[in-house]
């Protein structure tokens, strides 16, 4: 037996402590923290592609830097069409478990830090930084529990490869090309969601909302500026109305979690319509707005509260607005519930908008749905209830990860319930506490999924 296994539960004969993992991490903290701090390091946000950089030089230069330290620890390691790095555990190339995370991240905004972005800060027991959460502790984690695991003597008997990602914020292009040279993981997750396992996530579609206004009621405004992008709800918005300048300011967040912010877009509108500075078509236009998307996240302004028992309700944020010389042009999110349809949300939405309005689908991501009952999936599950105590019955999510693109992945962590709207925003932060959870959790998941056929967990086989 190797160090640090006890009899215990019926888990392949043997299970680690909770308390032998969580002492592992505290031995190890400041090792775990350097790795972590070197990663954060790389300003990773997309950039122009280049030779030998697909996605820009800072996705691509982390990408080494992982390599670089898995190499370090004695892991097999290769960069895959300069898309995605892996560190190996184990010899067979063609069947591995996988865990699948990303080193991209979303760029640091407009947003006042009182923290550097692109670092690794403390303060009073909780880490600060941009990818801290969104996903490089995670990914990291991953990488220090295994390289723990193989220090203490632990031997699979299924390769674990950890794979690394460099576009999932923009697109996840990353995977295609790392799956035209490399097979698929037999099993796996990624640590970009939340917790419990997550076996669904729900359909996604992007809109395009073009709305005519007549040349002489548009000119009453000049341009929209301010950081609109899909990911997070804009925070400060301005523009010129009749000459002078005008500002709206919200409370940024990922779009998938609307009603924990403010959209600058709807606060813009209000702002026009209650201080009564625009008239006209415009000023319908903006009332619009306000009566359709103002604080109803949920699409009850739009027609469309569809809900299922799954997934619960349907979500939408409006997420950019612009103007042209004859037009308006609204970019709308929506995540819907996983039993819906894309067309069932793309029906309802043309009998809401406002009369002559073109509406052009710009993102469709279809719901994905795995079997909750997967034995495999159960392993996970015991995982995150023995390290937690928490129920750990698997749940869907309003999120978009790469269990969408790369074949036979669940997402399964970082956040725990109750935590939302951290990511893609300023002062990104996790806790330490929970960061060493969670590499608790993944430690114990990699135990449990390798140390024999994960599809027979009945007791005794």
């Amino acid at each position: 037996m190797w160090p640090f296994l006890h009899q215990g539960t019926r888990l392949g004969g043997r299970v680690m402590e909770k308390a032998t993992l969580a002492a592992m991490y505290d031995t190890h903290r400041d090792e775990f923290l350097a790795a972590l701090r070197q990663v954060m390091a790389v300003k990773s946000v997309r950039g122009q592609q280049a030779e030998h950089a697909p996605f820009g030089s800072g996705p691509r230069a982390v990408l080494t830097a992982v390599a670089q330290l898995g190499a370090a620890y004695g892991f097999k390691t290769a960069v895959v069409n300069d898309a995605m790095a892996y560190v190996q555990w184990g010899e067979d190339d063609q069947h591995y478990i996988g865990i699948v995370g990303h080193l991209d991240v979303v760029p640091a905004g407009d947003a006042d830090w009182h923290f550097p972005p692109y670092a690794l800060s403390e303060k009073d027991g909780r880490l600060y930084g941009r990818g801290v959460l969104d996903n490089k502790g995670p990914s990291i984690a991953c990488l220090i529990g295994m390289k723990l695991l193989k220090d203490a003597g632990f031997q699979p008997q299924k390769t674990i490869r950890l794979i690394f990602g460099s576009d999932e914020e923009s697109g996840s292009s990353d995977v295609p090309l790392y799956l035209a040279s490399e097979a698929p993981p037999e099993f796996g997750f990624t640590p970009d969601c939340k917790f419990p396992v997550v076996y669904g996530e729900r359909g996604i579609v992007n809109y395009r909302i073009t709305t005519p206004i007549a040349p002489a009621s548009i000119k009453q405004i000049g341009a929209i500026t301010g950081d609109q992008a899909r990911d997070h709800v804009p925070d400060k918005l301005t523009m010129a109305v009749n000459g002078q300048p005008i500002t709206a300011n919200g409370i940024r967040v990922p779009t998938n979690a609307p009603e924990k912010g403010v959209n600058a877009i709807t606060e813009l509108a209000k702002k026009l319509v209650t201080e009564q500075l625009v008239t006209g078509e415009l000023a319908s236009y903006c009332q619009w707005l306000i009566d359709s998307l103002a604080e109803k996240h949920f699409g009850e302004g739009l027609g469309m509260a569809f809900e299922d028992a799954d997934s619960g309700r349907l979500i939408v944020t409006p997420y950019s607005l612009q103007k042209t010389d004859d037009a308006m042009t609204l970019g709308l999110a929506m995540r819907y519930p996983v039993t819906y349809h894309e067309a069932d949300v793309s029906k309802a939405l043309a009998a809401a908008v406002p009369a002559g309005s073109q509406i052009t689908i710009v993102r469709s991501m279809p719901s994905v749905l795995h079997d909750k009952h997967d034995p495999r999936i159960a392993q996970l599950t015991q995982a995150y209830e023995k390290m937690t105590g928490n129920d750990g019955t698997p749940v869907t999510t309003t999120g978009a990860t790469y269990a969408r693109e790369m074949p036979n992945i669940i997402a399964f962590g970082p956040s725990f319930p109750g935590q939302k709207g951290i990511a893609h925003k300023e002062n990104e932060w996790m806790d330490e506490a929970d960061l060493k959870l969670n590499m608790m959790i993944f430690m114990d998941a990699m135990i449990g999924l390798t140390e024999r056929d994960p599809t027979r967990l009945e007791t005794g086989a």
